[in-house]
């Protein structure tokens, strides 16, 4: 049986849903609290074995790299100034992975941004991670998924449940039950209308693929948007082979878009022991005053920041 060694993270995207901030930083490295969203995913698969991190980016992203990187000089400056433990922390970030990158020249798709890590990847199966997607529960979601991948030996998806009105916003699941919480893959529906879904399983970024999901992307034509889709590729997966679906238990935060980011914010200072006593009582205290008042305007706010 082949181990899962490597997880591809498709980070080429522009970060639409967060301009202007993201015209010139990446959407992965927006700070949830004092780390990156990206760091989040990085130590999810690093806390799921995996061991080989292969970041396929773009033009703009560079601060990726940085981020893991050794910068000698500001660990000069942290030790001479005795500041250990910070120095401790970021000597430990840039020894968390192996990360190989990859420059995905045109944004053409998940598929296209997956396809592009073929060359490092080879012959062997490999995890697919959204960078902008965190997930929190007692076991990590690559983990859960690599469980199942390792009892089948098949490709496995990686689902959470959503609200019918949410369902047009993802690719949904149709697939024949195994066992509670897990499927074998009938079809995937790319953003159905609430509707015409199969069902309120909502693929998420998260995947453990096999290497011939290769061979299908690299003849693929394009299709919703003129892009290279993954969920194309899995679905024609599906009619060779069998595919898993497995629901994910954990709490998911969609970092890409502003309520999500939100979210993960709070949620992850309230969990926080330097932070969360006085963040609390200040919640608690904004909300007993009502002083959260959509109608008002903040100063210097621009129609556009309010969209």
């Amino acid at each position: 049986m082949q181990k899962v060694r490597k997880a591809v993270f498709p980070l080429a995207g522009h970060g639409t849903r967060f301009l202007p901030m993201t015209k010139s930083s990446p959407k992965e490295m927006l700070p949830i609290i004092d780390k990156p969203v990206v760091q989040y995913v990085v130590e999810e698969a690093v806390e799921s074995g995996i061991r080989q991190i292969v970041m396929v980016t773009g033009r703009g992203k560079r601060a990726i790299e940085d981020h893991f990187d050794i910068s000698y000089e500001l660990e000069d400056v942290l030790r001479k100034k005795n500041k250990l433990d910070i120095l401790a922390e970021l000597q430990r970030i840039a020894s968390l992975s192996e990360i190989t990158y990859i420059r995905q020249k045109e944004a053409l798709g998940l598929g296209h941004a997956v396809l592009c890590s073929e060359m490092v990847v080879g012959n062997e199966p490999f995890a697919v991670a959204l960078g902008d997607e965190i997930l929190y529960g007692p076991k990590s979601g690559l983990a859960q998924l690599l469980e199942v991948y390792e009892e089948l030996q098949a490709p496995v998806i990686g689902l959470q449940r959503v609200p019918r009105s949410e369902v047009s916003h993802y690719g949904i699941v149709d697939g024949t039950p195994v066992r509670d919480g897990l499927f074998r893959v009938d079809r995937l529906v790319e953003k159905p209308k609430a509707q015409d879904a199969p069902s309120d399983y909502a693929i998420i970024g998260r995947y453990i693929l096999t290497p011939d999901v290769y061979g299908i992307l690299g003849t693929q034509k394009p299709g919703v948007g003129g892009e290279i889709q993954l969920t194309d590729a899995l679905n024609t997966l599906a009619r060779l082979r069998p595919v898993y679906a497995m629901e994910i238990q954990g709490d998911r935060f969609d970092t890409g878009d502003k309520m999500g980011f939100l979210k993960a914010t709070v949620h992850f200072a309230l969990k926080r022991g330097d932070l969360s006593e006085e963040f609390r009582t200040f919640l608690q205290g904004v909300l007993a005053q009502g002083s959260l008042n959509p109608e008002s305007e903040i100063p210097g706010e621009t129609v556009y920041a309010n969209r």
